[in-house]
């Protein structure tokens, strides 16, 4: 018992630390890195979000409660104005960011790529080594390159239990049982 109270502690201390480093003021107090990355500082995360070791996440990014993001997994785009005859790609500029939103309980595996803009939606999954270019409706499976639905994680009626799952404010957070309802 006393192991993990000093593991709760050095975790505290560790998030606590990142979170005045990388000036993340939008960030619940269970977030989650699991290492160095690239983080904006206007990150918005909710409550039991989890950033893998080496992600890239630029502005405008929103990610729900329960999110998990691997080691390596990149939001990507808005980078640079390239249709521009006149000038060379380096110095034409670049677009504004799009807004990027990442639903409740997603889980995007390692080296996952996702193009700014989009919308992934809660319950969803994106493979390990997936390029994500469009949209991803709510408790889908996606993974490829580009990303394509392979199946849908629940039925009508688990989407239905995982629905009001979500709703609930009182979630045990013991990880180390798997519990079947």
């Amino acid at each position: 018992m006393k192991k993990l109270s000093i593991r709760n502690i050095y975790r505290t201390l560790k998030m606590f630390w990142y979170r005045k480093k990388f000036g993340l003021k939008n960030v619940d107090t269970t977030f989650y890195m699991g290492g160095k990355g690239v983080i904006s500082q206007d990150l918005v995360a909710m409550p039991y979000v989890f950033i893998g070791a080496n992600c890239i996440i630029p502005p405008k990014v929103t990610i729900g409660k329960y999110t998990m993001f691997a080691a390596n997994v990149s939001i990507l785009g808005g980078d640079h104005i390239f249709d521009n005859p006149e000038r060379p790609i380096i110095f034409s500029g670049r677009p504004s960011m799009p807004k990027t939103t990442i639903g409740e309980d997603v889980w995007v595996g390692a080296n996952a790529c996702i193009m700014a803009g989009l919308v992934i939606g809660d319950g969803a999954i994106v493979a390990a080594g997936s390029i994500v270019t469009k949209n991803i409706e709510p408790y889908s499976i996606y993974g490829g390159n580009p990303a394509k639905l392979i199946r849908m994680r629940f039925n009508e009626e688990e989407i239905a239990l995982h629905q009001k799952m979500l709703l609930n404010t009182n979630i045990d957070v013991n990880f180390t049982e798997n519990k079947k309802h």
